[in-house]
């Protein structure tokens, strides 16, 4: 029997994945960071990009983007709560170049500093969105 880990992905909105694994990768503040099980217990704040988990029995691996969260590990138990989460198929090129491109603009025409970290947010998370999806398309998952 292979170790698996339980994964829940979730949003504020919904519940984007939940189901085993035998790891998972995340965008987390340092860098790319593996779990698997019996990893040891870890709180820590993760960065926009493509959670990527490894299903038992599947070839495939599941993508889903976040605009950023938080990551919860136990060692039987990955728990990553996102700002923002979708999943790699329902990922929208056409409105991830459209955001980048307003936020671009808006920090052109910042009249606050405020504004200016906003757009920079806001540039951050469509690379990482337009990122996501080359990487799907990379791997076959493309439109």
């Amino acid at each position: 029997m292979s170790m698996i880990i339980h994964v829940d992905v979730v949003s504020a909105e919904e519940s984007i994945f939940s189901g085993a694994a035998e790891f998972v990768v995340l965008p987390g503040e340092a860098g790319e960071l593996g779990v698997y099980p019996r990893h040891m217990p870890l709180m820590t704040r993760i960065k926009p990009g493509t959670v990527r988990v490894k299903m038992p029995d599947q070839a495939q691996e599941e993508l889903i983007f976040v605009a950023g969260g938080i990551l919860e590990v136990q060692p039987d138990l990955v728990t990553v709560l996102a700002d923002t989460a979708i999943r790699g198929r329902d990922l929208d090129e056409a409105k991830a170049l459209d955001a980048k491109r307003q936020a671009e603009e808006a920090m052109q025409n910042k009249t606050s500093e405020l504004e200016y970290a906003r757009a920079q947010a806001e540039l951050a998370e469509a690379i990482a969105q337009l990122a996501a999806i080359a990487r799907l398309r990379k791997i076959g998952h493309g439109h």
